[in-house]
């Protein structure tokens, strides 16, 4: 059975930091494309940040510069580091994996952030 558990949420100020992490379980990690994305209400999921199983890494506009997607794949781990956060920031966020051979894709049930000003 495939799970991904989201965990690091949280509330903070603006300017301030989260670690978000992401554990997998029942997938062969270490092929498979992590990618994090958010959704705030009323407003379309976005895609936030990914990373290939060859460690190469994309991020949207919007989080440049101040986020930072990682991975661990001895501990099955995703991580998204976020700093200098603000109020749009606000979201839900959700880890997804994609497995880079077969394009079949799971994810994980979301971990809240609030961002207050």
């Amino acid at each position: 059975q495939v799970q991904l558990v989201e965990s690091g949420g949280g509330l903070v100020q603006a300017g301030g930091s989260l670690r978000l992490s992401c554990a997998a379980s029942g997938i062969i990690f270490s092929i498979y494309t992590m990618d994090w994305y958010r959704q705030a209400p009323g407003k379309q999921r976005e895609l936030v940040a990914t990373m290939t199983s060859s460690g190469s890494t994309n991020y949207a506009d919007s989080v440049k510069g101040r986020f930072t997607i990682s991975r661990d794949n001895a501990k099955n781990t995703a991580y998204l580091q976020m700093n200098s956060l603000k109020p749009e920031d606000t979201a839900v966020y959700i880890c997804k994996a994609t497995n880079t051979w077969s394009n079949r894709n799971y994810w994980g049930q979301g971990t809240q952030v609030t961002v207050s000003s």
